[in-house]
């Protein structure tokens, strides 16, 4: 089974009151490991995924540095940013904070 490659994973997600996504808690991929936790706002995280960066969902696995638990790839479809088709911001099994 091949390893999937990504430049990040989304941890968390806080929506607006309108629904989209203002801020994700992310981890991001430094060479062969992966950062802390980081802020990335929506301009920036739209930023990257126009760069052609690959974003998932998940979780990072307890004690195990840069094991994750991943789930779905993070799209950009037009200015929605979601992990399935549709019209509105959303990252399925992913927890607010």
């Amino acid at each position: 089974m091949a390893k999937m490659k990504f430049d990040g994973l989304i941890e968390a997600v806080r929506y607006t009151p309108e629904g989209r996504i203002n801020i994700v808690r992310a981890y991001e991929r430094r060479g062969a490991t992966f950062s802390d936790c980081v802020i990335l706002n929506r301009s920036s995280l739209v930023e990257r995924l126009k760069k052609g960066q690959k974003f998932m969902t998940g979780v990072r696995t307890a004690y195990m540095g840069s094991t994750f638990k991943t789930g779905k790839y993070v799209q950009l479809n037009g200015d929605v940013i979601n992990t399935s088709a549709g019209s509105i911001d959303k990252l399925d099994e992913v927890p607010t904070f």
